[in-house]
């Protein structure tokens, strides 16, 4: 009896060839592209929805602040140090917000009045009778001032003494250690406070220094690098022990090379996240300072000495200058710190990238 024959598509003692799929051709010579640092850095940062929208409400903030003077010649703002009135000459001290209606002008002194801009009175007028739109703009230049300076300070002496520390052990580290200790030590607001009343005495200094927000930034600059001293240091101990430090090392790479090529670019995420919530930290300090009158001198306009000044205001019933002021210093420090937060989760090797 024969055996009926096997059906289509068995195999009978032999593999059958597999046939060749018709996209192989097609996907012949294709190169796949490497997924870089900076592709999962850029990855992780978009999906972090919270730090996007703060990068943008902080960058047009400083856009504003930056084209201030442009926008007081072209008639947009007007000078935060001019006092506005009415047609008859009187001052308009303490007006609540509102539109302009076309008989405001600005009184510079010894000059004769000129038409105020469309929004002199949008936020309303200060105990002198001068526009708190405008003082909000000019004082967001005060205290992003002192906000950056400070932190490209803090940056370049945290990194310079904690690499040095952490590559060098023995008696540098220690002796670069304690004077870390000691700087970490000193009391912050009482030096800063001691400092800002005096400095405006100091003749001998330029009036860039004593006169304006550069002098408060110097000085948190230098009293605040101790923290990314020790992170840095940490940093840096843990990589000179990593093989591809020891690969370079035996390659004969001098220990500069060493530093800046190899071990700082793996260092830079903890540097870059300490830097950015110093900035909204300094911010902070100022706006304490200026408060408490030992900030930025007047008449230049500083948010932190506009809520000082609102306060005092605000229990007579004019509430404005400070609900204004203080809503521009919390919209700011929250900005740089969910940014900083975003940066932090996208700089981490170990995060996933997940929509947040």
């Amino acid at each position: 009896m024969t055996e009926p024959p096997p059906p289509s598509g068995s195999f009978v003692g032999a593999v059958e060839e597999p046939s060749e799929s018709p996209f192989l051709d097609d996907a012949e010579g294709m190169a796949v592209e490497p997924i870089t640092q900076w592709d999962l850095f850029w990855t992780r940062l978009r999906r972090h929805r919270l730090a996007m929208i703060s990068a943008g409400i902080l960058a047009f903030i400083i856009m504003v602040v930056v084209l201030a003077p442009l926008m007081e010649s072209a008639g947009w703002i007007d000078d935060p140090l001019v006092r506005l009135v009415d047609d008859g000459g009187r001052s308009l001290r303490n007006i609540p917000p509102r539109l302009s209606d076309g008989t405001v002008s600005v009184l510079p002194p010894g000059e004769q009045a000129v038409p105020a801009s469309a929004t002199a009175l949008i936020f309303g007028s200060d105990d002198l009778g001068r526009g708190v739109f405008t003082r909000v703009i000019y004082g967001g230049r005060a205290s992003l001032t002192v906000g950056f300076v400070t932190g490209l300070m803090v940056a370049f002496l945290g990194t310079m003494i904690g690499s040095i520390a952490g590559y060098y052990p023995g008696g540098v580290d220690q002796s670069l250690m304690r004077f870390t200790d000691l700087v970490l030590g000193l009391p912050l607001l009482p030096i800063a406070i001691v400092v800002g009343r005096i400095l405006p005495e100091m003749d001998f200094l330029p009036d860039w220094i004593t006169r304006g927000p550069m002098g408060i930034a110097l000085l948190l600059g230098i009293l605040s690098w101790g923290g990314l001293a020790r992170i840095v240091r940490a940093e840096f101990m843990s990589l000179r022990e990593k093989e591809f430090v020891e690969a370079a090392r035996a390659a004969g790479a001098s220990d500069r090379r060493i530093v800046f090529r190899h071990i700082l670019p793996n260092a830079m995420s903890p540097i870059i996240v300490q830097t950015t919530l110093i900035v909204g930290i300094a911010i902070i300090v100022e706006a304490a300072l200026s408060f408490l009158g030992f900030g930025v001198p007047p008449p230049t306009p500083t948010w932190g000495g506009m809520a000082a000044e609102g306060g005092r205001l605000a229990v007579r019933g004019f509430w404005w200058e400070l609900v204004f002021s203080a809503s521009a210093l919390i919209v700011t420090v929250l900005s740089i710190n969910f940014l900083g937060d975003g940066l932090r989760d996208a700089l981490d090797p170990t995060q996933t990238i997940e929509r947040k």
